[in-house]
């Protein structure tokens, strides 16, 4: 009988390892979830004040690492001069609509497939207003750290760009 009751107590403690075990993996998973969807809310919020709503003030440290980088030749890198990199677009372009297609995330890395429009009405980076409607479409590829954006680089056709405002001619068909 003692016998019967030793395996009935190490039977019990294998089952409340194996069951430990996995509560402490549902907790971790649920816990990397968590992070995930707090990324990828705060970075599409972020960047929907930022094009959208003209609020340049969301570049702060609330929401970039002070040594953002900004993967653009040469890089862009620290808050203040991701700001005014952003702050020629929104000078540049008028009726602005800036558009997330999808967002998704593995730990601290996010891809954003975006759409912007906008009309050129300012100078942008020296190219005198043109008066042109444009629509980009892209990606982004985003890495996070601790709940902040910490690096970008943006991919999209820039010959079409280029296109679109007239500073290049179309191909032909």
């Amino acid at each position: 009988m003692k016998q019967l009751s030793k395996i009935t107590v190490l039977f019990a403690i294998i089952l409340s390892c194996v069951f430990t075990s996995c509560t402490s993996n549902q907790t971790t998973e649920t816990s990397t979830t968590d992070s995930v969807a707090a990324n990828i809310k705060m970075y599409t919020n972020t960047w929907d004040e930022i094009i959208n709503h003209g609020k340049l003030d969301y570049f702060n440290d609330l929401n970039f690492t002070t040594d953002v980088v900004m993967h653009i030749h040469p890089d862009i890198v620290g808050i203040d001069s991701a700001r005014a990199y952003y702050a020629n677009y929104l000078t540049a372009f008028s009726n602005i609509k800036f558009s997330i297609i999808d967002v998704f995330s593995q730990g601290d890395k996010l891809v954003k497939h975006w759409d912007f429009k906008g009309r050129h009405t300012g100078t942008f980076f020296g190219i005198p207003a043109t008066g042109k409607d444009v629509e980009l479409e892209g990606v982004t590829l985003v890495k996070m750290r601790g709940g902040k954006i910490a690096e970008e680089q943006d991919f999209f056709d820039n010959l079409s760009f280029m296109q679109q405002l007239g500073l290049i001619p179309a191909t032909g068909k």
